[in-house]
């Protein structure tokens, strides 16, 4: 055993205000509590310390701690949860978050959601959306629509405020602890302080307002934000591109019409020189969000009466200026394109912004984040329970870090657009702009470049298959079908799935021996069979465009991953290609490896 690496750091005394008083400040609350925000009504939760030795440890060893219960933090719990596996958030807040924040979630996120049980919650309150429009001063230079059609049974994108995100994400973690108490023991009001790895775990100082103690973890899961006190204990930093751009972000309570859609305002006659985007969310708030002109002082834009100047000016340049309005909450935000250079450092793994910063563009941020806490949560689950080696956490970082890359090109292309980092980048954005409403060719250009489901092209737990004439391809998620009853996701759950596509009735040869090897495995498996019309036997049947689609016209099969990503396909599969490919994409231990 190596000798463990202790770090420590002063927790900090004070926390960096989340938002400034609008032009209506809210009313005080005599709870303490932050206002409401339409329908929206906050609650405090209790710190609370468990039962600890003389030596003030808590007894035993958790197989996850997870610092950070932010929208990320919990969502890995409930992906863990999925799995089985118990864990321990630590919340240095004793509230969810105040203020929008993070406020639009893609198709690829409520795909997440739907596994971890949130997804009517988000469906229900959320407002969906498929498109947008720019403006170049006044006249509208570019029009976008979202792939989206009939065989998708989610929309592209929905707009929800991130303290609702947070609280229908709670509201599940309580649903499961209900079933299974102590599931996901949240820790409110708790602060990490100081940590340690060795060979076995992390050794965990933590402190809440009833005193301070320790705890023991096999794994630390580091969701604790921009500010991450995980990432500084470990005297790691982030690293890429920072803009120079600065946005203000208001959202206001305002009763208008307008349909829900992303609009964005390039210099605009109201605030020259500037961007200027809003989005319509749920409870009638709306986003604004503003960059300062070179020379503007964020303190002095934040001020009350600037807010309202500024807000007043706009509404009434869009025709909603007669209408009554009042500040809820605002902040300001620098865009920058960074990350980590490995999300593993021994025992702890860093997911959602401890990991990454995102510029807004695109909205990337909290989506990623989504993402990660999708790719780690069944790798570490499998890993605490002993299905699989360690390395398997080495492919979260090398999947994640390789869709940061991605993410970020299209987000820094849209940056450089929106937040143009130099007069060079200025001129040819205005050129582009102006040139937009005659040559509509020149308009793409003003493509925000929407966030969509990234393709772990290199990943080391794909294998080699078959090459079909369509469907997505190995590491790519699966992509979502029509079928004669209900879609192709609602068979895919959070366990590798064998998808079977039976077109005609011919059966799709299986080796059955491996099949039930498999399903009578530890790893979570299971065999889904889509056939054609007709056919009996299947789980669920689907019209020949489907098959078409996934390159199974003559039949095809599919290994999944359980976050819906490919790990195999092929036209037949070869007898110990089952075996081969489930070992690999789940890096088995030796006492869990399917025999060949």
């Amino acid at each position: 055993m190596t000798n463990p690496t202790t770090v420590a750091a002063q927790a900090p005394g004070t926390r960096a205000a989340d938002a400034a008083s609008g032009p209506v400040p809210p009313p005080a609350s005599a709870t303490g509590l932050p206002p409401s925000v339409g329908a929206f009504h906050y609650t405090r939760h209790q710190a609370r310390t468990p039962a600890l030795a003389h030596d003030g440890m808590e007894p035993g060893r958790h197989p996850v701690v997870i610092a950070g219960g932010g929208p990320v933090g919990m969502a890995l719990a409930l992906g863990l949860a999925n799995q089985g596996v118990r864990c321990v958030i630590l919340e240095a807040d004793d509230t969810v978050c105040v203020g929008s924040r993070a406020a639009c979630i893609s198709r690829r996120s409520l795909e997440i959601m739907e596994r971890l049980g949130v997804r009517p919650a988000f469906m229900a309150k959320g407002l969906p959306w498929t498109g947008g429009r720019s403006f170049y001063k006044t006249a509208e230079v570019f029009r976008f629509e979202m792939p989206h059609d009939e065989r998708q049974k989610l929309p592209p994108m929905i707009n929800l405020e991130q303290y609702y995100i947070e609280q229908y994400l709670l509201d599940e973690i309580l649903r499961r602890n209900e079933a299974a108490p102590g599931l996901v023991d949240i820790r409110w009001g708790t602060e990490l302080t100081a940590l340690a790895q060795d060979e076995e775990g992390v050794t965990l100082d933590v402190r809440n307002p009833e005193g301070a103690y320790r705890l023991r973890g096999q794994w630390l899961a580091a969701c604790d934000g921009g500010q991450s006190f995980a990432r500084k204990a470990l005297g790691l930093a982030l690293e890429g591109t920072g803009y120079e751009g600065r946005y203000v972000i208001i959202d206001i309570e305002l009763h208008s019409t307008h349909p829900t859609e992303r609009r964005a305002w390039f210099d605009p006659p109201w605030n020259p020189g500037s961007t200027v985007l809003m989005h319509r969310q749920p409870d009638d708030i709306w986003r604004i969000d503003y960059q300062l002109r070179a020379g503007q002082g964020t303190e002095e834009a934040l001020q009350p009466a600037a807010v309202a100047e500024f807000v007043q000016r706009h509404l009434d340049a869009i025709s909603d200026g007669h209408l009554p309005w009042k500040t809820v909450w605002t902040s300001v935000y620098r865009a920058g394109a960074m990350t980590l250079d490995s999300y593993r450092h021994g025992r702890v793994l860093f997911a959602g912004n401890a990991a990454h910063a995102m510029p807004i563009f695109g909205v990337r941020g909290l989506n990623s984040g989504f993402d990660d806490a999708d790719n780690l949560a069944w790798k570490l689950a499998f890993v605490a329970r002993g299905l699989s080696d360690a390395s398997l956490l080495d492919s979260y970082s090398q999947e994640r870090i390789a869709a940061f890359h991605v993410n970020a090109e299209n987000a820094m292309r849209s940056t450089e657009f929106m937040s143009p980092p130099s007069r060079g980048f200025d001129l040819l954005r205005e050129a582009a702009l102006s040139l937009s409403q005659v040559h509509r060719g020149i308009a793409q250009l003003i493509n925000p470049r929407q966030t969509q489901a990234v393709r772990y092209a290199d990943s080391a737990l794909s294998s080699e298959g078959d090459a079909l004439p369509a469907g997505p391809l190995q590491g790519e998620a699966m992509a979502e079908q029509q079928l004669a009853q209900g879609h192709l996701s609602d068979w895919i759950g959070p366990a590798f799935t064998l998808l079977v596509l039976r077109p005609g009735a011919d059966a799709v040869p299986l080796p059955q021996d491996e099949v039930a090897q498999a399903l009578g495995g530890a790893l979570p498996f299971a065999v889904r069979t889509i056939a054609g019309p007709g056919i009996e036997g299947a789980d669920a049947q689907a019209g020949p465009d489907v098959f078409e689609a996934l390159g199974a016209r003559g039949g095809a099969v599919y290994l999944l991953r359980p976050d819906g990503h490919v790990a195999a396909r092929w036209r037949r599969v070869p007898r110990g290609a089952l075996p081969a490919a489930l070992a690999r994409a789940s890096a088995a231990a030796a006492s869990t490896e399917i025999a060949r």
